[in-house]
């Protein structure tokens, strides 16, 4: 359909709305005076039945007003905005992806939940989920590896699942993933017949878990397109660090969506998406020893990497009080 074809099935499908104007004077533009523009807006959101869809727009409109007078926006600039965000809804990835990506770039992903995930008494933060998160991780056994052999250097997890009071929480969920010696995840391969790099574990008794996997690359982000451009336009790199996916479940706790980060990777604190937490942090051991590589279940022996972290959860209980006093 062309433009004129467009706009006959937008103009078709464009009708009054219903509602009468306000009960109440606004006054007209002049060129003296911009500000009434915002003024007027406002008054007319002040409408908003819904308190905290009226708070938000207000804000908003404030600070997108606020922002176009500062910077003195140009017709071109607005313009040229306009088009990046729609070359981002209609480039290559899945609309909702493409708009979370742009999200995530500018830390507005980061950000918000980092808001909206306060913690207390020494429980885990959380991090972004990812874009290759799945829900058909295999169940496994402590000591098994996530990871097919020759996937990459092998690297051992273990750790404890435990209150914020160090107790132990057994039987808790885990789910873990991470991308291979090439920076791939496993859905990115056009002949994925099963998982890889992933799977989900019980803690023991005391709490504890520990598996097989291979240490993790740094991956990059989208390269072309708007998101690519966008970085390559304010000189920032778009690779996301080395990390191990984890989410921790268990009756009565807050579910726990985090990854842990080893300290070596050169993109560590330059995150493009700021997913990266300092108590998130690792440093992962070198284990030279073949007996014990072997003992812990690694086909070829040799070294490995040994990564330790004990990760706390809140019980829901905790979770409602922390979020209540933020």
């Amino acid at each position: 359909m062309g433009d004129i074809g467009q706009t006959q099935e937008a103009a078709r499908l464009t009708v009054p709305n219903g509602i009468p104007p306000p009960n109440f004077e606004l006054p007209l533009p002049d060129s003296d005076n911009p500000d009434i523009i915002t003024e007027n807006l406002l008054k007319l959101v002040e409408q908003t039945p819904n308190p905290r869809l009226r708070f938000i727009y207000k804000l908003l409109i404030q600070h997108i007003h606020a922002f176009v007078k500062e910077t003195k926006l140009s017709p071109d600039e607005w313009i040229a905005a306009v088009e990046f965000m729609t070359r981002v809804v209609h480039s290559g990835t899945p609309p909702r992806s493409r708009m979370r990506n742009l999200g995530s770039v500018l830390g507005v992903t980061a950000l918000i939940r980092f808001l909206n995930n306060p913690v207390m008494e020494g429980a885990t933060e959380t991090s972004l989920l990812g874009p290759y998160y799945t829900d058909d991780a295999e169940d496994m056994e402590v000591g098994d590896s996530i990871a097919s052999e020759g996937k990459g250097e092998y690297m051992y997890v273990e750790g404890r699942v435990l209150t914020t009071a160090g107790e132990p929480i057994p039987d808790a969920t885990i789910v873990t993933w991470e991308a291979d010696e090439h920076g791939l995840y496993d859905l990115q391969y056009s002949d994925r017949t099963h998982p890889d790099c992933r799977g989900r574990f019980r803690t023991m008794k005391d709490g504890s878990f520990g598996y097989r996997a291979i240490v993790p690359q740094p991956y990059p982000l989208e390269s072309g397109g708007p998101i690519g451009e966008l970085l390559m336009s304010q000189g920032r790199h778009n690779m996301r660090p080395i990390h191990l996916h984890v989410i921790v479940e268990a009756p009565g706790y807050h579910q726990l969506v985090t990854a842990l980060y080893p300290d070596h990777c050169i993109y560590l604190r330059s995150d493009p998406v700021f997913g990266v937490k300092k108590s998130l942090v690792v440093k992962l051991e070198q284990v030279d020893d073949d007996a014990e590589a072997r003992k812990r279940g690694f086909p070829k022996g040799g070294s490995f990497k040994l990564l330790k972290y004990d990760i706390v959860l809140l019980t829901e209980e905790q979770w409602a009080l922390v979020n209540e006093q933020v």
